[in-house]
């Protein structure tokens, strides 16, 4: 006799397995993105799991009862964000940031809900994104010397 019936309930429960870790591993990865990608590179998607990068616009960090609002901008492109709790470090205008959060559009256009700010970027970021951190640089260069 051939165990058919028990060879279908593996096979099911494998197929079923390796969708679920498909799922897990392409949902908790973190893209990395900067502002002008939003929408534009896979990835990037609204609603999306993200960590985006630009510079903090001069004139724009604003204290809120829960946590600061600021604009971040990069490659001429702006986006709102908003974050419930208070950034940690050196935290201020002009500086390259990433943000750790996901997009929403709000109706009146788009918004970056974030968890967490990130001042510094590791050293392997660093290594793989030279072009960007340095750009960032650029960028934050630039706006400091904004009146």
């Amino acid at each position: 006799k051939r165990p058919w019936l028990a060879l279908g309930v593996l096979l099911v429960v494998v197929l079923a397995g390796g969708a679920l870790v498909v799922k897990f591993l392409t949902s908790a990865i973190d893209y990395y993105c900067n502002v002008d990608e939003i929408g534009v590179k896979d990835g990037c998607e609204i609603g999306r799991q993200i960590r985006i990068q630009g510079v903090v616009d001069k004139g724009s960090v604003s204290e809120t009862g829960e946590g600061v609002e600021f604009v971040i901008s990069y490659n001429g492109e702006s986006m709102p964000v908003v974050v419930g709790s208070e950034p940690t470090g050196i935290f201020q205008q002009c500086i390259p940031v990433v943000v750790s959060g996901r997009v929403t559009d709000t109706g009146d256009g788009l918004l970056f809900e974030g968890d967490e700010v990130i001042v510094k970027h590791d050293n392997e970021y660093d290594a793989e994104h030279k072009d960007r951190v340095d750009q960032a640089d650029d960028e934050a260069a630039a706006c400091s010397q904004k009146d």
